[in-house]
This record gives C-alpha cells, structure tokens and sequence, in this order.
C-alpha cells in the first residue's frame, strides 16, 4: 500500500497546483477588468481614459490615486508597505510608490506591487493590432479580440472583431494540401488538416487543440467557428452577370462554359459593334485620301523635274 500523505505534502502539493495554475493563466489575463486598464474620470476636466497617473488630455494629477496592481486608493496600517506609517492610513500621493513604465499608472508603495508589477504587467506589449498605437499614444483602455487574443485600442475594437473570422483564403482548405481543414488559427487566418495541424517546434498539450504549426496560437476547430472566405469586389469574384461577356474579368468564365456548350450565342447584342465598323470606314477613308494626296505630290514633283530637264536642252541648243 502507498503511503499516506502528510498534511505538510498536501499543502506543497496544492500550492505546485496553484503555481502551475497561475503561471497558465497568465498569458490570458482578462484586461478589461485590470486595476492597471479601469476606467477613469479626471478630476479636472471631467473626461473618461484609462486609469493613469496623469491625465491624458489635460495633464493634471488625481486627488485618489489607484494602484495598478491591486486597485486600491488607500494604504492600510497593517500592511507591507515599503513607507513605514503606523497608525495612519494614507491615501493620495502618500500611497504612491512608483509608476509603471508599460501602463503608465501609479504603483503603490506596497512590497508585493512594487516588486511583481513590472514584470506581471499585462500590458507590456499593448500595441493595437489595427493602428499600432500604444498605451502612451492614445487615452483609451486596452482589450482583448475575443477570437485571436489580439490587443485592440478602445477606437478599432469592434470594427477588428466584426472582421477576425476572415480567412486569407478563397476556401476552406488546408494551406499544405487539398484536404479540408479541420483546424484553424485565428491569428494566421489560415486552416490547417489533421496531418498538418501537428507541429515538431510547439508541442501539443494532453486535452488541449493543437497549436497553430506557424505562430503556436491554440487553434480551434473550424466548425465550431463562423468562419468566412475572403472575396474581393473586382476580378474573378467581381459579381458581373454571366450572360454579359465583356462585362469585367467574370466573362472569361462564362466565355470558356459557353465555347464547352458549344459556340457563342447569336442573339447576343454588342452594342457599338456598329459604331466600330463606321470609325474603320471612317479610317480607311482618310488613308485613301491621304494616299492620294502623296501621289499628286509625286507626279508636280516628276513633271518640274522634266519642265527643267528640257529648259536645259533648249539653252544647250541655242549656245550651239
């Protein structure tokens, strides 16, 4: 029979749990509800942003400021702090610790928040996928596309999420073959088959979906998803009507389906097939003229020639 666990290895167990758990978890942080991305109202001129130690529009500072790691506006007596204040609570700038380089909100003089903050940060990339804004370059908050877990700025976060379940595909095959893809990844855009779902560089993880082979985002399988082809409004997929050949790159599909059913069809009304022909006539008629006018030049030019041709014969005679 095993061993029974202590109640010491229990507590280890449950906290390597835990550990695990968060170190997982961290990757998928929910931003919207970060103390770090709350919202905020200036004191001063009264104008909604993301929580910052400085106003985004009119630069003044917060009488409360928030801590961007534990959200709170007053420091407890009974507390880590880092500034000793026993008996006093304090809030304001007497709370204040640092500011964060990434969020650009106040840090509290807390040991735990100045110490983790940094490096725990979740928006230490936040660049919008759409604008390539950053958290110091625009005064909304940050979010999350719910579909690739991209960063989106507070301006493009719909218009993003109304088109993220685009593939950069005209089907719904596998970008290695010509099998349908099962799986897809939401950040490549792209569907990827049983076989090719299987990547040697990310593994994949027991009773998880396979991770994308070319960016290791977690793929999803396609359908579950409301997925859609991309179309294009001019080319092939212009939309034109069949029966019109001429009308944009379309008719060459309906040109070769109508020479396989046997010849075009001859009610078909060009239109200015007529104005053709008369500028042809039109054309030629001005190269007959033009022609004609070459050839009396050339023969006053012959009869000059032959004027003073026999001028000279008359003069020699005379001499003689």
């Amino acid at each position: 029979m095993p061993k029974k666990k202590t109640g010491a290895r229990k507590k280890a167990e449950n906290r390597k749990e835990r550990e695990k758990q968060t170190r997982a978890n961290r990757e998928h942080v929910d931003v919207a509800k970060h103390p770090c991305n709350s919202s905020m109202d200036c004191d001063k001129c009264q104008r909604k942003q993301k929580n910052r130690a400085f106003c985004y529009f009119c630069g003044s500072m917060q009488k409360l400021p928030v801590c961007a790691h534990c959200g709170k506006t007053k420091c407890m007596k009974a507390s880590d702090c880092v500034v000793k204040h026993p008996g006093i609570h304090s809030t304001g700038m007497a709370m204040v610790g640092a500011v964060c380089d990434f969020c650009e909100a106040w840090v509290c003089h807390g040991r735990k928040c100045l110490s983790t903050h940094a490096c725990a940060c979740p928006l230490t990339d936040a660049d919008c996928i759409e604008c390539d804004r950053g958290v110091w370059e625009h005064g909304g908050r940050i979010f999350r596309c719910s579909f690739c877990q991209s960063f989106l700025c507070e301006d493009d976060q719909f218009e993003h999420q109304a088109s993220c379940q685009v593939l950069q595909a005209e089907t719904y095959k596998c970008v290695s073959c010509n099998r349908l893809g099962q799986h897809s990844c939401l950040r490549c855009k792209a569907c990827y088959c049983d076989d090719h779902a299987k990547s040697k560089v990310f593994k994949q993880e027991k009773g998880k979906a396979p991770p994308c082979p070319k960016c290791g985002h977690e793929t999803q399988e396609t359908k579950d998803l409301s997925m859609s082809t991309r179309t294009l409004k001019f080319g092939r997929q212009s939309g034109a009507d069949e029966e019109s050949y001429y009308d944009g790159a379309s008719g060459y599909d309906s040109y070769w389906k109508n020479l396989a059913s046997g010849g075009r069809d001859q009610d078909v009304d060009y239109g200015d097939d007529d104005n053709y022909e008369d500028e042809d006539d039109e054309e030629e008629d001005d190269d007959d003229e033009e022609e004609g006018d070459d050839d009396e030049e050339e023969e006053e030019g012959e009869e000059e020639m032959a004027a003073e041709s026999l001028a000279g014969l008359k003069l020699e005679g005379a001499t003689a």
